[in-house]
């Protein structure tokens, strides 16, 4: 059995920990409402983008031609968000994993390169094969949680577009964690690049409408494209960032209540070990009158 001492230092460790683990559950739990109302804001934007730009699609025959060019597949590109911090549990790993997977199973036959955003991923991918070199695709994106902004992740989509429409990547690829509720992340894999034609709706079908649009159809098209683009980017972030802190808040909590439990039994061990010493202590004191009494 341990010693008092041993004991004491290990309540003492485990009690700085939980009063950790707990800070950090209430900052993630501050941060997820913040993140979680971003997402619930955009999300009606971007299905009602998306609807729009499917019935336009539909209508001319087709959308731009540069995005939506479906050509052999040469070169894949993967862009796989994470987070800059880890302590949320396999919210990671299970992007980077997919990625792998990705890599060595369903792309094996082509020219595969990720694009990380996020510290994790950066620090996974550098020392790959899988890493991109000499590309002018933005480095250290990390950052864009800094500050994360439409127009900063706009610019990063712009990029991943021309590197597309240069031939540089005949596929792109993003790998993420959707989010659901604080403790469930639906992790995903959604096709970016060539754009996806229009799913066919039989509800949408049956319901004709005629408008006159000005400009034309097919320059409204070539506008709402790269839009389209730039918002699923960061629609996909945003997505990946409140599933971070609602991870990272069940994390906590979990850790919290282990540090509660454990703190139980190392009680109960010290309580047994601070009897044991007493009981000794006492045996040798009798001892020690009944040696004297002889």
């Amino acid at each position: 059995m341990a010693n008092l001492k041993e004991v004491r230092n290990r309540i003492s460790s485990v009690s700085s920990t939980q009063q950790i683990t707990s800070a950090m559950k209430m900052v993630s739990a501050a941060k997820l409402r913040r993140a979680q109302d971003a997402v619930v804001s955009l999300r009606p934007y971007a299905e009602k983008l998306k609807e729009i730009l499917s019935n336009l699609t539909s209508a001319t025959g087709g959308g731009a031609k540069n995005y939506s060019n479906q050509r052999e597949i040469k070169q894949v590109l993967l862009v796989a968000i994470t987070s800059n911090r880890g302590l949320c549990g396999p919210f990671n790993s299970n992007v980077l994993k997919l990625v792998k997977k990705l890599a060595n199973e369903k792309y094996a036959d082509y020219r595969v390169s990720v694009l990380p955003i996020g510290k994790k991923a950066d620090d996974f991918f550098k020392n790959t094969e899988l890493h991109i070199i000499g590309s002018d695709l933005p480095k250290r994106l990390h950052k864009l949680y800094d500050d994360l902004t439409f127009e900063k992740v706009s610019a990063v989509a712009e990029k991943i577009m021309d590197n597309f429409i240069l031939d540089e990547f005949d596929r792109v690829d993003l790998v993420y964690n959707q989010f659901k509720n604080a403790s469930v992340q639906i992790l995903t894999e959604e096709q970016y690049l060539p754009v996806l034609p229009p799913e066919s709706d039989e509800s949408t079908n049956n319901v004709v409408a005629d408008y006159i649009f000005e400009p034309t159809k097919e320059e409204i098209v070539e506008e709402l494209i790269p839009r389209s683009l730039k918002v699923q980017l960061f629609r996909a972030i945003l997505e990946s960032y409140a599933a971070e802190h609602g991870a990272r808040m069940t994390a906590m909590h979990k850790a919290t209540d282990n540090a509660s439990e454990m703190l139980k039994e190392l009680k109960i061990t010290y309580n047994k070990a601070r009897q044991a010493s007493i009981t000794n202590e006492i045996i040798e004191i009798v001892g020690g009158a009944q040696a004297l009494n002889n």
